[in-house]
């Protein structure tokens, strides 16, 4: 059962207020570099599970808007639904149908897809053979390009999960996939995948994740704050201080690391993520998630930053998200069904983030930022305070007190 009460407080609404591209500032960048001849692209991360009312021609207007945006492909999170086979070929066939040269890729949901046996694995193969000559089916270095969300407990029958993904997946596919998984393993631990991927996703990346609210509260007691109500002053402190977590690229530098040890017959990948958001209530009678990440200190625009500054390290950069309403980071038009997300989403539109993302995802492709046609302004808060109260019995989301009643502009 979804949770049929849910906490409105901290839902998000991001509004732009002129919808054009915002302020330029250049950055310093050594050469870029293309890894085997292949570019750099942006994609963002689809919840095909919420695609349930499209049509062909829903798919291909989210295309034509993407593709309008910067992106470069949609990443299809797929799961167990009987439906969402004929919703993946609508995907794949309304991007070949666009005119616009947007691309598709399979992300296989392992939190929800079987993965005990060779059949589950076979299963996931077909994708992969079904879309391998798809006009729309996003390729690197001349493969069929295919991700997960986590997977690393998945031994389809075989001894280890390494051996699994290599020996029911990765090694039957005959050399004709790119398989660049989300992982949430321990980096230290890539050189064992060897022969079973081509590169990792990280996932978690786009947030920063460890400013839990013990956390902030330490790091703010050290120049004189807590946690709790803060003046003007206060709270320029400490978006100040706590910026340099929102900008840190601490671990992608440790999943690149892990990929140096990696064997691969081809070229390797590192694939980042980028995220404005992440809210979630849900209660212990549903889907038991009830959590924020700190997103203050402009968590997209400093995130995006610190992923161009970086752009020679970074392959592939996957947006988080399209359409996971749930979650609260979509970045697209609220469209198509919800995971009885609507308390907080609901008259909260993100479109503000997606007029920006062209802006940022040029930057990253090209190395240099395109210039401004239009001078802007966005701006983005929670529609009440922190310290307000919902009624449900959900309760306050854990590292609600990180956030503060500002708007970032």
């Amino acid at each position: 059962m979804y949770a049929t009460t849910l906490f409105v407080v901290l839902g998000l609404c991001a509004t732009a207020l002129v919808n054009a591209i915002p302020v330029s500032h250049p950055f310093s960048h050594n050469a870029f570099s293309k890894r085997a001849g292949n570019g750099k692209a942006v994609f963002a991360h689809f919840m095909m599970g919420n695609a349930f009312p499209y049509t062909q021609q829903d798919f291909e207007d989210d295309v034509k808007l993407a593709s309008a945006s910067g992106i470069d492909a949609f990443a299809l999170n797929i799961g167990t639904d009987d439906w969402q086979p004929g919703h993946v070929k609508m995907a794949y066939d309304a991007a070949a149908a666009s005119g616009t040269g947007f691309k598709m890729f399979i992300s296989f949901d392992m939190t929800v897809l079987p993965c005990g046996s060779p059949a589950d694995a076979a299963a996931l193969r077909n994708y992969v053979t079904t879309y391998a000559d798809h006009p729309a089916q996003f390729k690197y270095d001349g493969r069929v390009f295919a991700s997960t969300f986590s997977g690393e407990k998945c031994s389809f029958g075989s001894g280890s999960p390494q051996n699994g993904w290599k020996s029911q997946f990765y090694s039957q596919l005959n050399g004709n996939v790119f398989f660049v998984p989300a992982l949430f393993a321990d980096p230290g631990s890539f050189p064992s995948w060897s022969g079973a991927m081509d590169g990792v996703f990280n996932w978690n990346a786009g947030w920063p994740v460890d400013l839990t609210s013990s956390k902030v509260s330490s790091i703010l007691g050290g120049v004189g704050l807590h946690l709790g109500p803060l003046v003007k002053a206060a709270l320029n402190t400490a978006s100040q201080t706590l910026a340099k977590f929102v900008g840190s690229t601490d671990s992608d530098q440790s999943c690149i690391n892990g990929l140096k040890g990696l064997s691969a017959s081809g070229a390797k990948a590192y694939m980042t993520s980028v995220s404005p958001w992440f809210f979630t209530h849900y209660g212990a009678d549903s889907f038991n998630k009830n959590f924020i990440y700190y997103a203050d200190s402009h968590l997209y625009n400093t995130r995006w930053e610190s992923v161009i500054q970086n752009r020679d390290e970074f392959d592939l950069v996957e947006v988080l998200t399209w359409n996971d309403y749930g979650e609260s980071h979509y970045i697209a038009p609220v469209k198509g069904a919800q995971p009885n997300s609507q308390a907080w989403v609901d008259g909260n539109a993100h479109d503000g983030w997606l007029d920006m993302t062209n802006y940022y995802a040029t930057a990253f492709k090209t190395g240099k930022y395109p210039e401004i046609a239009q001078d802007a302004l966005y701006a983005w808060a929670r529609p009440t305070s922190t310290n307000a109260n919902a009624p449900d019995p959900v309760g306050k989301p854990t590292n609600a007190d990180t956030m503060t009643d500002a708007i970032p502009v």
